[in-house]
Formats: C-alpha cells, sequence, structure tokens
C-alpha cells in the first residue's frame, strides 16, 4: 500500500509538472502558429473576425499574400542583406571582443571586473544619443543609404555587450591549464587559442547568437542610414514595404515575420545546450 501511494504521488507529481511545461510550450508556440495561419489567410476570411474563427482558417487558404511578398516586394534582398550584415558584424564582434575579454579576465587583476562592468555601461547607452556623431562617421566614411554604414555602426554596442559577456566565461577557465600549457612551451597567444578558446565554445556561440540577433533587432540605425529598398535590413524593409500610410499588409508582414522567426528558433534551440553547460568540461581542478 506504501508503494502504492508513493507511485501515485510520483504519477501526480510529473502529471502536474508535463501539465505546467506544456501549457507554457503552447503558450510559446501560439504567436508562430497564428502567424502561420494568418499568412495564408483571404483577405474575406481575415478582415472578419467577429462571424469567422481568428485562429483557423474558415476559408480556403491561399498563398496569393505569400506570392506578393516574394515577387512585388524586395523581401529576399532584406534577408541578404541582413545575413551580411549579422555575418560581418559577428566576425568583427569575435575579433575584437575575443582578446578584450581575455585582457580582462587575465591581464588586468582586480580591475577587470570594474573595466567589465564600465563597458558593458556603453551598451546601455541608448542609440538616439549617439545617432548624430554615428551619422558624422558615416558622412566621413560616405557610406550613406549603404548597408556597410551598419556593419560600421553596429559593432559599437555589440562589441561591449559581448565582451561582458565573454569576460564572464573566460574568468570560469582556471589559470592552472594556461600556465601548464605556457611551461610546455606554448606563448601566452599560443595557450590562449589552443586551450583557452575551446574551453570557451560555449561563450563563444552565445556571443555569435547575441550579436546576430542584435543586429537582426536594431531598427533606429538601420532605418536612418538606409533608404533605398535594394540597402535596406530585414526589420526595416519588411515594415517600411508592408506599411504604406495606415494600409497594413498584415498576411504578408505575418509571413515575412515567420519565415524568418521560426528558422531562427530552431538553431538556437539547438544550440541551447551549448550556452548553458560544459563551459569548463575537462579543466584542471584544483
Amino acid at each position: 500500500m506504501t508503494n502504492g501511494n508513493y507511485i501515485l504521488r510520483q504519477v501526480a507529481r510529473y502529471g502536474l509538472i508535463y501539465a505546467i511545461v506544456t501549457l507554457f510550450a503552447v503558450f510559446a508556440a501560439l504567436p508562430f502558429f497564428q502567424m502561420l495561419v494568418i499568412a495564408f489567410k483571404s483577405d474575406a476570411d481575415f478582415n472578419n473576425p467577429r462571424e469567422n474563427i481568428p485562429f483557423w482558417f474558415n476559408e480556403a487558404p491561399t498563398n496569393e499574400h505569400l506570392t506578393y511578398l516574394l515577387e512585388e516586394t524586395q523581401y529576399l534582398t532584406f534577408i541578404w542583406n541582413s545575413l551580411l550584415i549579422g555575418v560581418f558584424v559577428v566576425g568583427i564582434t569575435l575579433v575584437f571582443a575575443t582578446p578584450a575579454a581575455y585582457s580582462l579576465a587575465r591581464l588586468t587583476g582586480r580591475q577587470g571586473e570594474r573595466l567589465g562592468i564600465l563597458i558593458f555601461l556603453v551598451y546601455l547607452i541608448p542609440p538616439t544619443l549617439l545617432f548624430i556623431p554615428m551619422s558624422r562617421v558615416v558622412s566621413f566614411l560616405e557610406l550613406q543609404n549603404s548597408k556597410w554604414a551598419l556593419v560600421v555602426i553596429y559593432p559599437t554596442f555589440t562589441i561591449p555587450f559581448c565582451t561582458w559577456l565573454l569576460f564572464g566565461f573566460m574568468k570560469t577557465i582556471p589559470k592552472d591549464i594556461e600556465e601548464q600549457a605556457m611551461v610546455d612551451g606554448y606563448s601566452r597567444f599560443g595557450a590562449m587559442l589552443r586551450v583557452v578558446l575551446p574551453l570557451a565554445l560555449p561563450g563563444l556561440l552565445t556571443v555569435v547568437v547575441f550579436s546576430f540577433m542584435l543586429t537582426l533587432h536594431e531598427y533606429i540605425y538601420a532605418l536612418a542610414f538606409t533608404t533605398t529598398s535594394s540597402e535596406k535590413p530585414i526589420s526595416v524593409g519588411v515594415t517600411t514595404e508592408l506599411v504604406r500610410g495606415d494600409v497594413f499588409f498584415w498576411q504578408s508582414l505575418m509571413a515575412a515575420a515567420v519565415f524568418v522567426a521560426l528558422p531562427i528558433a530552431v538553431i538556437y534551440n539547438l544550440f541551447l545546450n551549448r550556452f548553458v553547460s560544459g563551459l569548463t568540461m575537462g579543466a584542471v581542478k584544483g
């Protein structure tokens, strides 16, 4: 009887846990499902929510809004511009943030944490305060109305944030393994390259994802420094092409959003375990 009660309590416990997790999963997935449904709704179905169920198809689905998005706008160009900007910004961020974080964690002693906080505070400066000096920089480099202006500007806020983020990962790696590598003949740079960076791989992946996400989400600089459709990233291109005055192309907007959000969500979840585990796996413990 005791074993039976224990089993019932365990079933009730795990049943409650799975019920709560399922509720949160449905809540998180509902916006994606709603966007996907709206993307294929006809105008008559979408514009009559009082009589039609808004969460499902009341009339036959149509792909006319997807066709409009791909053929009547430069949606694919927006995606290409965003990918190009993101790749360059991620590369620049890694090149500068990695040695900066390593220096703060290893070469500055007790002042490293304070310097890391000061660097992070640069990320908190509102973009509107930096707009005028950034416009002067863009004008000096003759990059007006160019996606390359964003490649120059975006590292100004990705590098501080990612330096602070990577600094925390670097501090978790014991110094013993570096010292052993240097005793074996490696220089400090060689020890960092061959020992520290492999152990900091979860942090580097986090930096890649966060810096890429920041470039995708940014709107103010992209709106200010790109005016031609062929130069716009997706954050600005979709809204300016599909919102015209008081006319919103809702189905095309939802299609544009879901076809970018779903792949990013899948990729992010594939690397999720890398972000939260194994920071110093195999490190020497002392």
